[in-house]
């Protein structure tokens, strides 16, 4: 058995220990905690599970390193403390464990990151022998493995164009979306994950791993951006309020440009309530959100997936999917060479061992 450590217990966390704790090839060895409510609370609890697992949270990071986990699925969130991510990372790299995460997005294209994310970790790994992989949703299997998958079933292929359509009233994350997303803020505001070049910052990377696979040369990669205000207050479940007039939509897309058209585009179509741009793309199915590839080509191809989790909630399925992809590739990571791993390079497995297995 692979002892594997789930670092974070928040959204992606939740899904880590279940994803853990339902794998054939891993034992889940410890948990770690950053709030000191949760030091001492079971695995299972944290995690969502009907039962307790026997193993108490904690956050004695040090400890947990030293006891020399084969696995480390790192949950903790990137978006706003990107420094202290790497570095918790390159330490259990350091420390010899395969890591996997979807915390560091330069890393996700791990081939043109920038040194500064690059370079520690390819250090750490000459030091300590251990790995990392760096992938989720969107980006991730979104608009990496699924649409170079099916772009394969087409006689020809015109563009791929990779969706993510989502209300975000779903979401538990009420600062990402308020002020890195600016949904509830005046028009005028403006929210850092929409500012020039940082789209192509977290998505560019998945621009890049399709023109590779693809075999084609990007000319460049181009950005547009689209905002709509509220027309009436509206209320949430987990975040409040969001006034009229504030921002209430956002459609933005990340273009890879071959031979002067826009031929692998990643567009997110994003809502604080579904009343808001009701003329842009909805999800295909209704509901709360989904992730679409559309193949333009002889035959056209769309393929649209939608996942739910914990009571029908369409964002924690899309983080549950993020956490299987990264956690059904660690026993192929312990069996590889030590090393810094992108999404080409990890197959996406079949769930071997898994077929009727249940989860208390």
């Amino acid at each position: 058995m692979i002892s594997t450590v789930v670092w974070g217990t928040g959204n992606v966390g939740r899904a880590a220990i279940r994803a853990v704790e339902a794998h054939p090839a891993l034992n889940l060895a410890s948990v770690l905690v950053h709030n000191p409510d949760k030091v001492g609370r079971d695995a299972g609890d944290l995690g969502g599970l009907d039962c307790e697992l026997g193993v108490a949270a904690t956050d004695d990071i040090d400890a947990v390193l030293a006891a020399g986990p084969h696995a480390v699925v790192y949950a903790a969130s990137g978006d706003i403390r990107p420094d202290e991510a790497l570095d918790d990372i390159v330490r259990a790299v350091r420390a010899g464990a395969v890591v996997v995460t979807p915390a560091l997005y330069p890393l996700y294209d791990q081939r043109n990151a920038p040194p500064e994310f690059r370079d520690p970790v390819l250090a750490a790994i000459g030091d300590g022998s251990g790995s990392l992989f760096v992938s989720g949703v969107d980006p991730g299997w979104g608009n990496d493995v699924l649409p170079l998958l099916i772009s394969g079933l087409g006689s020809t292929v015109d563009a791929i164009r990779c969706q993510e359509i989502f209300d975000y009233s779903t979401y538990e994350q009420e600062h990402s979306v308020r002020y890195l997303v600016g949904m509830g803020q005046p028009m005028d505001y403006e929210p850092m994950m929409l500012l020039p070049s940082i789209p192509t910052m977290v998505w560019g990377g998945q621009i890049r791993l399709m023109a590779r696979a693809l075999g084609v040369e990007l000319d460049e990669i181009r950005e547009t951006l689209e905002r709509r205000p509220l027309d009436a207050t509206v209320t949430t479940r987990t975040m409040g309020e969001f006034e009229a007039g504030t921002q209430g939509a956002v459609r933005f897309e990340v273009q890879g440009i071959v031979e002067g058209e826009p031929r692998i585009v990643i567009e997110h179509v994003t809502r604080i309530h579904a009343s808001c741009a009701p003329d842009w793309p909805t999800p295909p199915g209704g509901g709360d959100g989904a992730h679409r590839v559309i193949i333009e080509g002889r035959p056209r191809i769309e393929v649209s997936v939608e996942a739910t989790d914990e009571g029908e909630n369409r964002s924690a399925g899309g983080n549950a999917t993020a956490v299987g992809r990264l956690v059904s590739a660690i026993d192929w990571l312990v069996d590889a060479e030590p090393g810094l791993y992108d999404a080409l390079d990890v197959p996406l497995r079949p769930a071997v061992g898994k077929l009727g297995r249940k989860q208390p």
